[in-house]
């Protein structure tokens, strides 16, 4: 058990176990995943299907997530390989695997608070409803939470914070959140694809012009870890707000 955001297998309540100032109605797991040979041994032995199990999904679903970035960097205009390299050989993948026990209020507690991933992509796979995305177009523009059907199956796709620097904010990372059950376990299964660590995602040059300067500043995965050591995401804090530039 760690709150230590740098370890790649780390098992913990909350966001940060007894630091935040608001803590949350969650049980995770978190561990990194690619390259697969790197980390598996990591993890945990018990129960004894899990490392082969979640080794097949892991290996599937970042199959999936290349697909899908592919798709998103052709709608740019920038070609479907411009980030599949980076992604495939040296990218980040990071499981986190989520336990939110039956809560008496669920009216009063959340598993996890309003935010935005730092990934590229996240994909997630759930068993029950739970999940709810914010529209900020609902309402003339005040917004509104949504509850995300559950469909047995189906995986969810969240656009995260680099794909929003990436677009140079055509494309806007999905705010969200956990309610709870007050008779039911949900878990979740969320795979969060980004580049290398260290690798920073930046707005392209081929999507900035007079009419659209750069509107975020780079940053890396390991840039996200710093912010989080830092700053307190249960008070509201994001972090692509420290990566807008203000005209």
């Amino acid at each position: 058990m760690s709150n230590d955001v740098y370890a790649p297998v780390r098992y913990s309540t909350s966001l940060k176990d007894g630091l935040d100032k608001i803590q949350f109605w969650r049980i995770f797991l978190k561990h990194y995943a690619h390259p697969l040979h790197r980390w598996i041994h990591l993890w945990p032995e018990n129960p004894p299907g899990y490392r082969e199990k979640m080794g097949k999904f892991c290996e599937e679903v970042r199959k999936l997530s290349i697909e899908i970035m592919g798709a998103i960097t052709e709608s740019l205009g920038l070609g479907r390989d411009y980030l599949s390299s980076r992604m495939d050989e040296n990218g980040t993948q990071v499981m986190a695997v989520n336990c939110y026990p039956p809560c008496p209020g669920p009216e009063k507690a959340l598993g996890l608070p309003p935010h935005s991933d730092y990934s590229c992509i996240t994909i997630l796979l759930q068993n029950l409803a739970g999940l709810k995305i914010f529209d900020p177009m609902a309402h003339g523009g005040s917004g509104r939470w949504v509850v995300v059907p559950q469909v047995t199956g189906v995986l969810k796709v969240h656009i995260g914070d680099h794909v929003e620097v990436l677009s140079n904010g055509l494309y806007k990372s999905v705010v969200h959140k956990v309610t709870l059950n007050e008779e039911k376990t949900r878990i979740s299964l969320a795979s969060l694809h980004s580049l290398d660590m260290n690798d920073k995602m930046s707005v392209p040059c081929e999507l900035v012009n007079d009419e659209n300067p750069v509107r975020y500043k780079e940053s890396s995965f390991k840039d996200f870890l710093d912010f989080l050591v830092k700053n307190d995401i249960s008070q509201g804090d994001r972090f692509i707000d420290t990566l807008r530039i203000k005209d």
